[in-house]
This record gives C-alpha cells, structure tokens and sequence, in this order.
C-alpha cells in the first residue's frame, strides 16, 4: 500500500534554505568557561564586544560559577524558613511577651465581666 506523503514534511511554507547568504554573517563569539564548586564544567558564548561577568549560573546543577577553575565560588548559604513566632522572638524576649500575654488576658476578662460581645 502506497501512502500519499507531503513533499515539504518537517517545513513551513515559504522558508527556504537558511544560509549565511540569507542571515547575515553571525558576530564574532569568544566562548568562556565557568566552572561551579561541583566540579561541572560549563562553556558560554558571548559577543567579542560583550563585557564577561564574573559569575554564572551553572546550567548543570544551579550553584554559581567562576572564571578559575581551582576557586570555584561557595555555594550560597541557604536560610531554613522561618515561622512568624520565630521572627517574634527575635524582637521580644520571654519576659516581654510574658508581659504582653499577661495585658492580653486581663484585657479580655475586664470586657467578659461588662458582658462586651467580643468577635
């Protein structure tokens, strides 16, 4: 059984061939290597006229790169999340949220006794 094909399968209509004729010449690369504290090695490309950075994302793992291979940047210290009441306890110290809990507390009795309705 012979089956009816499309002759230009895998192309949009109207594209052509996609030479440098039709482009444009590509600008001048130079390719840098970064290498991260996991030892991977990660080589981009940048314009001669681009100014290099420093660091880089690596692509393999996420942790920062550098241009020397032998001082890789550290990985960034990575802080636990932190609940509200910790973030309290680190204004407050226990006597003053004693305090304050003790203020609280006579607060919502006095208004309990003068039958206040409380939402």
């Amino acid at each position: 059984m012979a089956g009816g094909g499309n002759a230009i399968r895998g192309s949009r209509v109207g594209a052509g061939p996609m030479g440098e004729a039709e482009r444009g010449e590509a600008a001048p690369r130079q390719a840098v290597t970064y290498f991260c504290a996991h030892g991977h090695r990660s080589v981009i490309a940048f314009s001669v006229e681009a100014v290099v950075p420093d660091s880089w994302d690596c692509p393999k793992c996420g942790l920062p790169a550098g241009l020397d291979s032998e001082n890789a940047p550290p990985a960034p210290k990575i802080e636990p999340y932190k609940t509200h009441l910790a973030y309290v306890k680190e204004r407050r110290s226990d006597k003053e949220a004693e305090v304050i809990l003790d203020e609280a507390i006579q607060l919502l009795r006095s208004r309990r006794k003068s039958g206040e309705i409380i939402f």
